[in-house]
């Protein structure tokens, strides 16, 4: 015959067993792919922020009509990183064009001038002391000015003459 158990202890195994059942899937939950913790995960108002711990990706995740959608959020630093690498390829393709030196193509028969042909030169000390002349009108030429500028007041004078008898016999 088999020992009576009491309701207590019958009672104390069972719920010793549904702790273990259900401990166990909890930590099943909770590691996914074998590891603990791969993902962390933060809610934001569209949806979560999910952080992958392993590789470093973050997505945004959210709840669509047929069920949750992950998208990778833009990383900026992976941009950065590749025209860094471009950067610095072209500038050792540079040092190396440098370095074997400069190449010339064709052949010039003259020789390249020294100076700017069309930059003035310098005075030389002794052309530096010379006087600026000036040259001055001759009579004849200052008499030419005198008469346009006599011919030119007659006409002014002539013309203000004629406005201001055109004006008072109006009024």
């Amino acid at each position: 015959m088999r020992p009576v158990r009491s309701s207590t202890a019958s009672w104390l195994a069972a719920s010793f067993a549904a702790v273990m059942v259900s401990g166990s899937l909890v930590a099943a939950q909770s590691a996914p792919d074998g590891e603990n913790g791969r993902y962390t995960m933060t809610p934001i108002p569209e949806g979560v922020l999910r952080l992958d711990t392993r590789t470093g990706t973050m997505s945004t995740c959210t709840r669509n009509g047929t069920g949750w959608a992950c998208y990778a959020v833009p990383d900026e630093r992976a941009a950065f990183d590749a025209e860094i690498g471009r950067l610095q390829a072209e500038v050792e393709k540079l040092k190396g064009q440098l370095a074997a030196g400069p190449t010339v193509s064709g052949k010039i028969e003259e020789p390249l001038p020294k100076s700017d042909p069309l930059k003035k030169a310098e005075p030389k000390a002794a052309e530096g002391e010379r006087k600026i002349e000036i040259p001055l009108p001759s009579d004849q030429d200052l008499d030419r000015v005198m008469s346009f500028l006599e011919k030119a007041w007659r006409r002014l004078i002539d013309m203000a003459n004629r406005v201001q008898k055109d004006v008072s016999g109006k009024i």
